[in-house]
């Protein structure tokens, strides 16, 4: 789940208090076909469905980049039924036979609905962003398995003034010196703190609505959650009233090891799109190695298709260019435990399997799977080991 901004943070915060302004025209429209010859890697004969729909849990950001490299010329974006982008499918600049759709669900859709959910509700999308905290949660609700993880580690981190709050360094530290730290209801990394005792239930506030407004006036005796590939940088640079660093810690080097924006498909999927998915995935991994090599191309599809929804969403070059170089320097994106890109470590997964059923095990409103393993939420089947950045 996409949690760092909200409806509501754009309408009033940023893009009034941060002026950020989409850098890139919108590519003209067209019909949808295409002339393109298809390459070495034939999606259309390996089963895939004519136009690979793919559900993002935001509005087009730099994280989601492995995802834009895979659209190809011509691209047409859609802004009425929904938020989307559809252009011929590349596999390093060759045309592979299908389309691809990038739809922004989550917190980009007027109804909120998350990826996984957006997996069961409509047809047409075959893959969603689930961060598998979110897979182990609705694992009764909405069954996913994860075929390809994009990021190591989640951006999601909590941010403090380092001026101003001297003695801490750590999450930890927050809980110890008691800070009230703003963030979005519902987070299950929350839970997790709260119920391990590294934070409190009474310093937490659930009224963060996106906005800097409270961050700034409290001139540094708060924490606040955010994305530490893009609050810092906004905040130092793009927010007027508050222009110097933050300090931060990411939720995963605290103890909560998610791997977020798994992308992900209804289990009967697996064996139906087999096929598909040897010939898919891969591509997916070969993207990832191209965007970071690259992005600069990809980023400007990003901010075209930010400048074509017209909405509240607003997303700088700037802050693009800082992402890119951020997830690779805090290792957001990596090969992990190994040389390959999209697999996931096992080990990290039964934690947080354990941290998400033992939290969660009294409550009866969260419906999940008891006898849950690794393999139930991710599988490594499709993913080429000699691919990797």
């Amino acid at each position: 789940m996409r949690i760092t901004r909200t409806r509501g943070l754009v309408a009033v915060g940023l893009a009034s208090a941060l002026a950020l302004t989409a850098c890139a025209a919108p590519a003209e429209e067209t019909d949808g076909g295409t002339d393109l010859e298809i390459g070495a890697i034939d999606l259309a004969a390996a089963g895939c469905p004519a136009n690979v729909k793919i559900a993002t849990d935001w509005f087009p950001e730099a994280e989601h980049g492995h995802l834009y490299e895979l659209v190809g010329p011509d691209p047409t974006f859609e802004a009425t039924s929904e938020y989307s982008v559809t252009g011929p499918l590349m596999a390093s600049g060759e045309y592979t036979g299908v389309d691809v759709t990038i739809v922004s669900g989550g917190s980009a859709r007027p109804d909120f609905l998350q990826p996984d959910g957006m997996l069961y509700a409509e047809e047409d999308i075959l893959l969603g962003y689930v961060g598998n905290d979110e897979a182990v949660v609705h694992s009764n609700t909405y069954p996913t398995i994860g075929i390809f993880a994009p990021l190591e580690k989640d951006p999601q981190m909590i941010m403090w003034d380092p001026a101003t709050l001297t003695d801490v360094e750590t999450i930890a530290d927050l809980g110890e010196a008691g800070t009230s730290i703003r963030v979005f209801p519902g987070g299950y990394y929350i839970d997790y703190f709260t119920s391990s005792g590294v934070l409190s239930t009474e310093q937490i506030d659930s009224t963060y609505d996106g906005a800097p407004d409270v961050f700034v006036a409290s001139g540094g005796t708060i924490a606040q959650q955010g994305f530490a590939s893009a609050e810092p940088y906004i905040y130092e640079n793009e927010i007027s009233a508050w222009g110097k660093p933050v300090a931060f810690e990411l939720i995963n080097d605290a103890g909560y090891p998610k791997y977020a924006a798994v992308v992900s498909t209804k289990p009967e999927n697996v064996t139906e799109y087999a096929d598909c998915f040897a010939a898919l995935v891969p591509v997916l991994q070969q993207a990832e190695v191209d965007y970071y090599a690259d992005p600069a191309e990809t980023n400007e599809l990003i901010l075209a298709a930010v400048e074509a929804y017209a909405t509240f969403w607003v997303y700088s070059a700037a802050v693009a260019d800082y992402s890119v170089e951020t997830q690779l320097e805090i290792g957001l994106v990596s090969n992990g435990h190994d040389d390959i890109i999209g697999n996931v470590d096992p080990e990290r997964v039964q934690a947080l399997i354990d941290i998400a059923t033992g939290m969660y095990a009294d409550d009866a409103e969260k419906d999940i799977r008891t006898d849950l393993t690794v393999e139930d939420l991710f599988t490594d089947q499709f993913i080429d080991p000699s691919i990797g950045l």
